[in-house]
Formats: structure tokens, sequence, C-alpha cells
């Protein structure tokens, strides 16, 4: 793709509304979490392969806290942005609300982050994707928090690959102690 090529963030953005019904409640009554995350994934998908103008998958997504309940019969409504724009990724920010008709109320269930990656639909390479033309504030704040959220999240998986080069059996076995979980009697240190 040539290099001055970019598109506006409105250009890609996506709301997606879909009613809760019946079928989408888990056990306890309520709208299974993993509905929730599949719409999700749906409109994260929607809205990076309308940025890339093709093929995406999602690469990764940052925590998913359910802050919120998502009732049966409500209206949930998905707003997806494409907030960061690397050479072939998109961070894309994913806000859900649900809303109960009866009571008037809206919810705020939780925001993500989800990473996408543009891919060649024969070579499954990753391709590059148009840059993100910022046209105010808030898109700028966006942008450099993406930015930084992607910073974060190699840092962080160094983080664990050093820690997990760096564990010492012996001390982490003392560390279990008062933890739940049981030892084989064998590794079970005399103290």
């Amino acid at each position: 793709m040539c290099e001055s090529v970019f598109r506006t963030v409105t250009s890609s953005q996506v709301i997606l509304k879909e009613l809760m019904v019946p079928a989408y409640a888990n056990f306890g009554g309520k709208v299974h979490g993993g509905v929730i995350l599949s719409l999700m994934d749906k409109i994260a998908y929607t809205c990076a392969a309308s940025h890339a103008k093709g093929y995406c998958v999602t690469a990764s997504v940052d925590s998913v806290d359910f802050m919120n309940p998502v009732e049966v019969g409500e209206l949930l409504t998905l707003y997806a942005s494409v907030n960061y724009v690397g050479t072939s990724s998109m961070e894309v920010g994913i806000k859900v609300v649900s809303e109960d008709f009866k009571l008037g109320l809206v919810k705020h269930t939780n925001t993500s982050y989800f990473t996408m990656v543009a891919l060649d639909e024969e070579t499954r390479a990753p391709v590059k994707v148009a840059g993100l033309q910022l046209e105010n504030e808030e898109e700028i704040r966006r942008f450099v928090m993406g930015k930084l959220r992607k910073k974060l999240r190699r840092g962080h998986q160094q983080d664990i690959i050093d820690l997990g080069k760096k564990l010492d059996l012996e001390h982490t076995l003392g560390e279990l102690e008062g933890e739940n979980c049981l030892l084989p009697p064998e590794l079970v240190l005399p103290y």
C-alpha cells in the first residue's frame, strides 16, 4: 500500500446494536460473557477490515472486565473505533453499553482494546495498512494512548519471559505455602 494513504478515524467507526435474547442467558440468568466477547470480536473485525480495506485477524485482546451484568431483554450497543495504527496492526477500541428500555437505564458494561492485524488473503502474510488521519484532540489522545499500550504490552510480555527464565523452583515452592494448591509429597520442602 502506498505510504501516503491515510484514512480518517470516522471512516471506519462502527456501531453494532443487538437485543439480548433468552438464548444468550447463562445459568445465572444473565447474558453469557462469551456472547458479548463474540460480538466484540465481530465489531473489532468489521472496524479493522473497514480501515484496512481487507482481511484482518485478532492478534490480542487486552483485559475484558465486565463492570455491570447484561440482562436478557436489554439492548446491547457496541462502539468500535481504530485508535492506533502501526505497520500492519491496528488497535481497535471498543465500548459496550446496555440499555434497559423499561427503566430507561443505560449501563457501561466494559471497554476493551483489540489488536487486529491485516493479512493478505492468499499468503496470510501481514500487509501494510493506511495511516490514521487524526482530526481532533480526542483522536490524538487515543492514538498516543494506543501507542503506549502497545509499548506496555511488549514490555509486559518480555517481563513474563524474563521472570520464567529466572524461576527458582526451590524458592517458588516456599512461596506456595498458604496458597490454594496441593503439592506432590516429594516436592514438599522440610521446614
